[in-house]
């Protein structure tokens, strides 16, 4: 099945700092590629993989499951492990909750977290009914652009699969008890106005890791998609100095290095 425009997994060759970007459910890389271009342009080795199911038709993601998501972004990073001195993980929404599970279980591999609006539980009576509902009913309207910033789009599917809604939810229970096991300094930046993920999320995911190195950031002026929005800027920033700091051999900042993905068609608006 062909891969949506805009929605190609991005590689870029840089230095001896690599960093791994995890894109949310129904989504794609082109949510996440400003974001990786932008750490590109640093010299960082970035590695932006498209999930299983994802970025080519709904149909694709029921038969998925969050082994197969986990799976690959848990490939992705051992593949920069080998190839970078140290490696730093990002994710938006259920990217965050895939992040915080490289960090439980590969420990002082993972250098460093930083997460945007971390995806930590379904809510809703809805999601009490998944098990039995996703036998009912194939899917449920889309959650695809939640940005505030006018004609900014992202590209997701417009209809989720219940059945991998249910993987979703079991997923999210998974990692929830792996959080104390997380270390890491971590970055975590949400938006008081999330109309898919609340700030109940963020917060739980700050209330239950073991780090002591901590930094928590509102983007005030985002929705969900704030890699997208209004304080994508912002989250660039903040995460290349989140990086800087803890490095141990920054690179120069020189920006060279080679690119594998398409150009031009991923920066959602």
């Amino acid at each position: 099945m062909p891969v949506l425009p805009g929605a190609e997994p991005y590689r870029h060759e840089g230095g001896e700092v690599g960093v791994l970007l995890c894109h949310g459910f129904t989504g794609s890389p082109q949510s996440m590629r400003p974001w990786a271009e932008h750490l590109a342009a640093r010299g960082l080795t970035v590695s932006l993989p498209l999930l299983p199911g994802h970025g080519t038709r709904w149909e694709d993601l029921a038969i998925t499951g969050w082994q197969d998501w986990y799976a690959e972004v848990d490939r992705a990073f051992e593949e920069l492990s080998e190839r970078c001195s140290q490696v730093f993980v990002c994710g938006l929404s259920m990217g965050g909750a895939l992040a915080l599970r490289l960090a439980a279980r590969h420990g002082d591999k993972v250098a460093g977290l930083v997460l945007v609006n971390p995806g930590n539980k379904v809510h809703g009576a809805a999601a009490h009914a998944l098990p039995v509902a996703r036998h009912l009913v194939r899917t449920i309207p889309g959650i695809a652009s939640d940005i505030a910033k006018e004609g900014s789009v992202e590209v997701a599917y417009d209809r989720v699969p219940l059945h991998a809604a249910h993987q979703l939810r079991n997923f999210f229970r998974l990692v929830d008890r792996e959080l104390p096991q997380v270390t890491q300094p971590l970055v975590v930046l949400h938006s008081p106005q999330d109309h898919v993920v609340p700030p109940a999320d963020s917060a739980r995911v700050l209330g239950r890791v073991s780090s002591r190195d901590v930094t928590e950031i509102l983007l005030e002026q985002s929705y969900h998609v704030a890699t997208l929005d209004h304080d994508a800027d912002r989250i660039f920033e903040e995460s290349v100095a989140f990086i800087d700091r803890l490095a141990d051999g920054a690179d120069d900042g020189s920006g060279t290095g080679t690119d594998t993905g398409v150009e031009g068609t991923a920066s959602g608006g």
